[in-house]
């Protein structure tokens, strides 16, 4: 008795035969044969799925084009920079290691926005901060 059988009390099934159980198993070419098959009937389906995806999209796209002195609106995010101070710290602590981590509220952000940052980097690129 097989040990998959023996614990969960019947057969192992593998997951590349496709057959439905009492079915006689196939061997060699037609188990192959049949996996070819059911692959590009899956490839047929991801094809219409993609179909169906790209005809929604294409829905609400239009392509625009711009002249000379056209007037548009841009939309842009200040960068992070510059750190301008460290909040808090915290030690994550691992199974055989230990992290240390800083809050660093950045130039532009409020105090919410303040991201989580490794504190050996922020040592190594900004050491005025830990002075």
């Amino acid at each position: 008795m097989a040990p998959f059988e023996a614990l969960y009390g019947r057969r192992y099934r593998s997951p590349i035969g496709w057959f439905k159980i009492g079915e006689v198993e196939l061997i060699g070419p037609e188990l192959v044969h049949q996996a070819m098959e059911k692959v590009e009937i899956i490839k047929e389906w991801l094809k219409t799925a993609q179909s169906h995806q790209k005809s929604y999209s294409y829905v609400h796209h239009r392509d625009l084009e711009f002249q000379d002195d056209d007037w548009v609106f841009l939309k842009a995010s200040p960068m992070k920079e510059i750190p301008v101070i460290i909040i808090d710290r915290q030690v994550q602590k691992l199974r055989n290691k230990e992290i240390a981590s800083v809050k660093v509220l950045w130039r532009n952000q409020q105090v919410e926005e303040a991201t989580w940052e490794a504190e050996e980097e922020m040592k190594r690129k900004y050491p005025h901060l830990f002075e």
